[in-house]
């Protein structure tokens, strides 16, 4: 006989996602300091300010640092079994480089974890999301200074310390893979992306990776039975052509990805990368510790997916599509979102396929979604968004994550991503709306902060109901 299964597997962790900057607002509440986002008020679309200005939508974002009781209430009543946040890092140590941590912003995490303890939601915490404090920006330039790993070490002590019975799951850096195409977002480092060689930009990575190891063995050893897991962009990348030369092309690219969660569960620099290194020029600054540190793997691996991409060897034919941040080819056959994402739901598929088989970790699909211009209306009475598009793009993928279940891939969870709207973080729009939940505010500012469910809250709700035994073939 053979059996089909149409739900996930029991425990499988349900929710949302979101990152501090773009939810809490609160920017100079609270001790505090100075991030990154703070300066940057349109995104990566333009060059950063000097100091805040009153156009940043994320000094006030959706106001969660006030509203989080109501939000968390919501999220529980969609079912949520995990809410992935992000803890900023100017909040814990305002500079970044100071000995003592702010008790104001350790104070009010514990807030947040007695709200979702109070619901039975587990925490999943992002250590650094695209949230490095100001001060080691322009004082440091970064991550490319061996220094900040010293200051995030004893920032990763003290959360630790102050919440490892309370928070099993833990991430170290956002995207890790994303230096590369955005050092100032991604790495804290200032400097003009053009000034940059490859040689800086991987000694950066060098030192997030080696941070991101010595959290881990951290956390093994002052939080037993912690799950520590690092966090990279899915692109699944194919041939453009069958010709054998864009086969290589497509490889070489996905190599780019790889190779971060490569040395984060294997514990060393895989051979191409060491290539790479070679062709290019490249000497990085390792040290012997260095190396030792990298031995400590993760326990999973957790990861973005929004689209996959095509490569080609013909210069003819690389033309960069709207939504290719990561770089690329747009791919013929798939239709795209209103910015130009293109929408792959077998990709992600592929995805789950390609990384258990490459890393045979546990997975975590920690951000999937779809931005899109929502229509507030009236419906029955109460104020909502019929937002079909949404529910068919996280309905489709979804199907997809349970076909690599049903392949055999060990998958923990999912949080599609902006489960509540939030400010977008490439380009700091309010009206590129992902979430379950409409926020009302708008890109100019003005709006009631109000929250109405949208359809895809009530489809969530019972796609998390039925462990996914409603979802649409």
């Amino acid at each position: 006989m053979i059996i089909v299964t149409t739900t996930f597997p029991d425990g499988f962790l349900w929710g949302g996602a979101t990152a501090a900057n773009q939810i809490e607002g609160a920017y100079n509440e609270g001790g505090k300091g100075l991030s990154i986002q703070d300066v940057m008020p349109k995104g990566i679309t333009e060059t950063p300010t000097e100091g805040p200005t009153p156009e940043n939508l994320k000094q006030v974002a959706i106001d969660f640092y006030h509203r989080y009781e109501e939000d968390i209430a919501l999220f529980a009543d969609m079912g949520f079994k995990v809410f992935r946040f992000s803890i900023a890092w100017s909040r814990i140590f305002p500079l970044g480089d100071e000995e003592t941590p702010n008790a104001e912003g350790l104070a009010y995490y514990s807030r947040i974890l007695d709200e979702l303890e109070k619901h039975g939601i587990e925490p999943l915490v992002t250590i650094s999301h695209y949230e490095t404090p100001l001060h080691l920006a322009r004082k440091y330039n970064g991550w490319t200074n061996r220094e900040l790993i010293g200051f995030y070490e004893r920032y990763c002590r003290t959360l630790f310390e102050h919440f490892g019975g309370r928070v099993k799951y833990w991430l170290t850096f956002n995207e890790i893979n994303s230096v590369i195409h955005e050092p100032f977002l991604s790495g804290g480092i200032p400097t003009p992306k053009d000034q940059l060689t490859r040689q800086d930009l991987y000694q950066a990575i060098h030192h997030e990776l080696v941070a991101s190891a010595r959290a881990t063995k951290l956390a093994h050893e002052l939080m037993p039975g912690a799950q520590v897991g690092c966090m990279i962009i899915a692109l699944p990348t194919y041939p453009l052509t069958p010709d054998p030369s864009d086969v290589v092309a497509a490889m070489n690219t996905a190599q780019d990805s790889y190779a971060f969660g490569d040395i984060h569960c294997r514990g060393e620099y895989p051979g191409y990368l060491l290539r790479y290194f070679r062709d290019n020029g490249i000497e990085l600054d390792i040290t012997a510790q260095d190396r030792e540190d990298l031995k400590n793997t993760v326990d999973f691996v957790s990861f973005s997916y929004y689209m996959s991409i095509c490569e080609t060897a013909d210069p003819a034919k690389k033309v960069k599509g709207p939504g290719n941040i990561m770089g690329g080819v747009p791919n013929p056959t798939l239709t795209a979102s209103e910015w130009g994402w293109q929408i792959d739901p077998q990709g992600l598929r592929v995805a789950l396929n390609d990384y258990w088989d490459r890393w045979q970790k546990p997975l975590f699909i920690v951000e999937n979604g779809v931005g899109a211009k929502d229509q507030l209306v009236e419906v029955d009475g109460a104020k909502t968004v019929v937002d079909d598009y949404r529910i068919a793009y996280l309905n489709d993928h979804l199907v997809q994550a349970r076909e690599a279940v049903e392949d055999g891939v060990q998958l923990l969870g999912y949080t599609s991503w902006g489960c509540i709207d939030l400010v977008s973080a490439s380009t700091a729009q309010m009206s590129k709306r992902y979430g379950f939940i409409y926020v009302d505010r708008n890109d100019d500012g003005t709006g009631s902060m109000e929250r109405h469910p949208k359809k895809s809250y009530g489809w969530y709700k019972e796609v998390i109901a039925t462990n996914g035994a409603s979802l649409k073939d």
